[in-house]
């Protein structure tokens, strides 16, 4: 059973009566590169900018939870399209919130109780787990979770360590272009991996559309 009628024959039906264009697999990637790219670097913004504010007043979890929410508000913005047919802002934002807030929950609690690169690898695998469950559910997508997973875990990782090479070769004489540098490249390997999800869980969507 899908969420908020994500299953293949709503989008189909939907997209059918619209006179929907289909995004192909190349846009979807592009789009979710660009688009989560510049909510990336907004999302890190808190960490960069108020880092010391935050872990004053709210400590760390405190600040990773602010991420999170700039995360979820940006998104749905600029990704929504990556949802076949009409009504795709209000439903991007029924999936990717919850999907997205678990995600970051698990990458929080794996971060903070081993910390390093333990705590990033556990924090990413549990997260992107979590979401790549949700992802397919909400789609109906159940046969295709491993290609999500390996899509999210995979094009997130090295974004996610690319960055923070990135971060730690800058850090010293640029710190505020460090820290946002692995903004960008977090946000370009995970906003690939969204753009490959995406068009996974609605692959079956595609074929209703081209009458296969």
């Amino acid at each position: 059973m899908s969420w908020f009628q994500l299953d293949p024959q709503s989008i189909a039906a939907r997209a059918r009566a619209a006179g929907s264009s289909v995004p192909s697999l190349g846009a979807s990637v592009v789009r979710g590169m660009l688009g989560f790219t510049v909510v990336s670097v907004a999302g890190f913004v808190p960490w960069a900018v108020f880092g010391q504010w935050f872990h004053r007043q709210a400590g760390e979890a405190g600040m990773y939870a602010a991420c999170a929410v700039v995360f979820l508000g940006l998104t749905a913005p600029l990704l929504h399209r990556l949802i076949i047919g009409p009504g795709s802002m209000s439903r991007f934002y029924k999936v990717f919130c919850p999907a997205f807030a678990a995600y970051s929950v698990a990458w929080i609690v794996g971060w903070m109780t081993l910390h390093g690169h333990l705590g990033s690898i556990a924090g990413l695998l549990s997260g992107t787990v979590v979401m790549a469950c949700m992802l397919v559910a909400a789609f109906d997508a159940l046969r295709v979770v491993l290609k999500v997973f390996l899509a999210l875990f995979v094009l997130n990782s090295i974004g996610y360590f690319v960055g923070g090479l990135s971060e730690a070769a800058f850090i010293k004489e640029y710190p505020l272009y460090a820290k946002l540098s692995w903004g960008v490249f977090y946000g370009l390997g995970l906003g690939a991996g969204l753009g490959l999800a995406f068009h996974f869980c609605q692959e079956r969507a595609r074929k209703l559309l081209a009458g296969g």
